[in-house]
């Protein structure tokens, strides 16, 4: 029986706290990104997306565990079922809850998780057509972009991107090397898995091009019947079941996207936040700087090979953004899939400097901004955590099953924290009495009035059952 370490075990150790090994880093920031991990989703930025995926994974548990019927909570009174991006992440919640009971910050754990070990894919993928430097750098820098937080947030769009990063890991050892079952197989699982968890990171799948030339045309044949076969499912759950689920329960709350010309219009028009979301958002403002800079550079240099990714991931990537329109201007986690190939060209700035110093300098410099500039994403403001009060709150004047109204607008985070079914609304709206006795009749049973947080003081003319600092509520 062998008791110990060998010498190659030892190393492999020793490599892990090797400040230019990757592991090193990726292990480092995983164990930092913890800090709060059980934290609710209550942060400023996107609690509402967050809560979406939240309550899909709590009505799994405690209604119907379908994958095919995910629910939201803020349908009023329907049944909640409604069309949403493939729910891998938060059935894989619900997994969890099944062994350990219900706890929303499964989520996090799960896609920091996925994204850190999508990093280290990313990293052998990049290492498979340049040295070793090279990737370190790439990896580094995205490590620290828009991925640093929304790796820990209960979102799907670092989670699928890791996925289909890792497909097209194995999809080029099929494509490059001796072609094998598992590198075919393993592409197809991940691939289909991160596309059917978020629709956008298809556009990676136009790097498989480049990649043709490299290949003989059996292997292109068949890894062409196996994109296809595997683009079948995707396509019918978001071009079929998702608009079916949508008419059928008569529930909207999934967005398809535009038509392209107006979301390109909408892009023109709101300019400024577009282009903010590739100078502050993908990799800040010392990364973006080196990704203009290694543009200079591969073009001066003509790396053909990094031109054509950067090409065609870009003119791919433009489908994406002008579906998206207004949405991707407005919100900071649609230049996630794009951040990659971001970082691959401002590593290539990088490779450019003959000082290591300098690079070293620029790489400090980066992850110093991006704490910096993420820091406020790792804590809840005060007056959010009285979120936490609301289910307690209601359960003193009522039961879970009775339908409340809450004046959060159109963001439905209060309403996963009342562990209640309802309807959002504005203040304006909830004026309207005769909205009121048409919701009554419905089964409206208590108004929430949010005095601080998702909403704004209103009083009505309704006895009140409860009363704070932060909400009231009302019998209607």
């Amino acid at each position: 029986m062998k008791i110990g370490y060998s010498n190659k075990d030892f190393l492999k150790i020793k490599g892990l706290f090797n400040l230019s090994d990757i592991r090193f880093w990726l292990v480092l920031f995983f164990f930092i990104r913890l800090y709060a991990i059980q934290d609710p989703p209550l942060e400023v930025a996107h609690n509402w997306r967050q809560t979406t995926v939240t309550m899909a994974a709590r009505n799994f548990l405690e209604v119907d565990n379908n994958i095919l019927f995910p629910r939201v909570d803020f349908a009023g009174e329907k049944s909640g079922i409604t069309g949403m991006e493939f729910p891998l992440l938060n059935y894989l919640i619900y997994l969890m809850s099944l062994v350990f009971g219900y706890a929303h910050w499964y989520g996090r754990l799960i896609n920091l998780v996925v994204s850190s070990v999508g990093l280290f894919y990313f990293y052998r993928l990049i290492k498979k057509y340049r040295d070793e430097s090279f990737s370190f750098n790439a990896t580094f820098i995205l490590l620290f972009s828009v991925w640093f937080t929304y790796s820990r947030k209960i979102m799907p769009d670092t989670f699928s991107v890791s996925l289909v990063i890792a497909g097209l890991y194995y999809g080029s050892d099929y494509l490059e090397k001796k072609p094998s079952f598992k590198s075919i197989s393993l592409c197809f699982i991940l691939t289909l898995l991160g596309l059917l968890s978020k629709l956008p990171a298809i556009y990676l799948m136009i790097l498989y091009i480049p990649l043709f030339y490299r290949s003989d045309k059996k292997q292109k044949i068949l890894f062409a019947c196996m994109s296809t076969l595997m683009l079948l499912p995707v396509a019918l759950y978001y071009f079929y079941w998702v608009p079916y689920l949508t008419n059928q329960y008569g529930f909207s709350h999934f967005f398809m996207g535009k038509n392209m010309l107006i979301g390109l219009n909408e892009l023109i028009l709101d300019w400024s936040n577009t282009l903010e979301k590739f100078y502050l958002d993908a990799l800040q403002i010392i990364g973006f700087a080196l990704f203009l800079l290694g543009l200079f550079y591969l073009v001066k240099k003509k790396e053909r090979f990094i031109l054509w990714v950067f090409g065609l991931g870009s003119l791919s990537f433009l489908v994406i953004m002008f579906k998206a329109g207004f949405t991707f201007s407005h919100h900071s986690y649609y230049i996630v899939p794009f951040a990659p190939i971001m970082a691959i060209v401002a590593a290539y700035a990088l490779s450019q400097m003959k000082s290591r110093k300098m690079v070293l300098l620029f790489l400090t410099l980066i992850a110093f901004e991006s704490l910096a500039n993420k820091f406020h994403d790792f804590t809840i403001k005060e007056n959010n955590m009285a979120m936490l009060q609301l289910e307690g709150a209601l359960t003193a004047v009522g039961n879970r099953n009775e339908k409340i109204l809450l004046n959060s607008g159109d963001v439905p985070t209060p309403m996963y924290f009342s562990h209640r079914k309802g309807w959002i609304a504005f203040n304006e709206q909830i004026k309207n009495k005769s909205l009121i006795n048409d919701l009554k009749g419905m089964g409206l049973r208590h108004i929430v009035i949010l005095k601080k947080s998702f909403g704004s003081d209103l009083v009505l003319d309704y006895p009140v059952l409860f009363n704070s600092a932060d909400f009231t509520i009302y019998q209607p």
